[in-house]
């Protein structure tokens, strides 16, 4: 009879990424700077459950999305209830639910960002990946909401891209009004499966997309029109210029007007009106981005979208509540950087640490320990290297995780190591300070 150990081999679970320490490492530099330029602008943090009432998600309507429902593996007879329940696919539905359930406690209009996971169930590729982050900035109000927001938060998530170093990018804006006051003086009366045909311009043929409209029971001149209307893209002058078939058309054009107008001050690549927008989601009614990777051609999906919904919270309480917000698709714009032109990640050491202490033997322990607590105090990261082994090891650590200084006790004091250069030298722990 054997007794070998039983060994269970595990597989990558495809869709849901883990990073190396070293990347991981980036992946937190990049919070911080997201989070810190949110906070900038007075957004205030919130976190919100991982699941949602399957009847939360679905409040809306239909979800073009393949939603993860939770169940338990044990669960008991006849007890369905967490069947009920399922991961968020976004951060707003779950953010509209927090502001109608938290109504009386928040002040409005209320500025939030949100930085958690959420779940979909795609089909894993570069970019798109079936459990990711995402890092909101939502405004939500009671009553109305000044189209200035609208400008406002394209304007935060440049700025927190451009901080991000990774290329230039651009934010194409458009307003789902003036598409929705073409159909509307065409009769035109499925605004959804339109919509959502002419979501995908920029990933089939325009033969293909043709197709889908005359297959809604378009004739070829509504066809032409709406074509050439999603065709436009220009600055705040050419969306100034289209001609409005009604006052809905002129109100989307009055309005994306004066978010481009607002957005004059962003660099000439950075920002563009564009009428091919108009988002996937139903919920969005007006105002609408996408943001794409201008040095990055071999990736053309969107790395950043969002926009104005009129009355998301309203399936949750008797308040009229527009709000409008946009995402940045942090593990999106990651993976495709990290697979496409990995330098602009700037992945360095393997680990945070500044300095490693060692000793040379068990006795210089708590010298070794109260050392690295005066190193801290100082302003380092310290990683006190406890094994008392041979010098070959540590110096290969340290070289392995890219520590940049070796600390050692000595009887009169301390030494140090610069690892970038070998020199060794005698040190003043208490002077020694970042």
């Amino acid at each position: 009879m054997s007794d070998k150990k039983k060994i269970y081999k595990p597989k990558p679970i495809s869709g849901f990424p883990e990073w190396l320490p070293e990347e991981r490492l980036v992946e937190q530099r990049w919070f911080d700077h997201i989070r810190k330029t949110f906070e900038s602008y007075g957004f205030c943090s919130i976190e919100t459950p991982s699941v949602e009432e399957v009847d939360v998600l679905l409040a809306k309507g239909e979800v073009d999305k393949e939603i993860y429902a939770i169940e338990r593996i044990h669960k008991e007879e006849g007890d369905d209830k967490e069947s009920r329940l399922a991961l968020h696919f976004d951060q707003t539905v779950p953010f509209a639910r927090y502001t109608a359930q938290h109504f009386n406690e928040l002040v409005f209009p209320f500025k939030r960002y949100q930085m958690q996971r959420v779940w979909r169930g795609e089909r894993p590729q570069m970019g798109r990946q079936r459990e990711f982050y995402q890092c909101d900035i939502d405004v939500i109000n009671v009553d109305n909401l000044s189209i200035a927001y609208d400008a406002e938060l394209p304007a935060i998530i440049y700025e927190a891209l451009d901080g991000l170093d990774i290329g230039r990018v651009q934010l194409r804006i458009s307003n789902r009004k003036i598409l929705m006051g073409l159909l509307e003086s065409m009769d035109i009366k499925d605004h959804v499966s339109i919509t959502r045909i002419i979501d995908k311009i920029e990933k089939l043929e325009t033969d293909q997309i043709n197709q889908l409209l005359k297959d809604e029971g378009l004739s070829g001149e509504q066809v032409g029109k709406i074509l050439k209307l999603a065709k436009i893209k220009g600055n705040a002058d050419v969306i100034r210029n289209i001609e409005a078939e009604n006052g809905l058309m002129s109100d989307g054009i009055d309005e994306l007007y004066s978010v481009l107008d607002s957005l004059a001050h962003l660099p000439e690549h950075g920002v563009i009106g564009d009428l091919s927008i108009v988002r996937g989601l139903d919920y969005y009614t007006g105002t609408v981005y996408e943001t794409q990777l201008l040095d990055v051609p071999q990736f053309t999906g969107s790395v950043c979208s969002g926009g104005r919904y009129d009355d998301l919270a309203g399936g949750f309480i008797n308040k009229h509540l527009p709000g409008v917000g946009i995402s940045i698709g942090f593990s999106r714009l990651f993976d495709v950087l990290r697979q496409t032109n990995p330098d602009k990640l700037g992945i360095g050491p393997k680990s945070p640490t500044d300095i490693l202490v060692y000793v040379e033997n068990s006795d210089d322990s708590p010298k070794a320990n109260e050392s690295a607590r005066t190193l801290r105090a100082n302003g380092f990261n310290v990683e006190v290297y406890h094994p008392v082994k041979k010098w070959e090891k540590h110096l290969k650590y340290t070289e392995k995780k890219q520590i940049p200084f070796i600390c050692y006790p000595k009887e009169s004091g301390f030494e140090r190591k610069d690892m970038s250069n070998g020199l060794q030298e005698p040190v003043d722990i208490k002077e020694w300070k970042k």
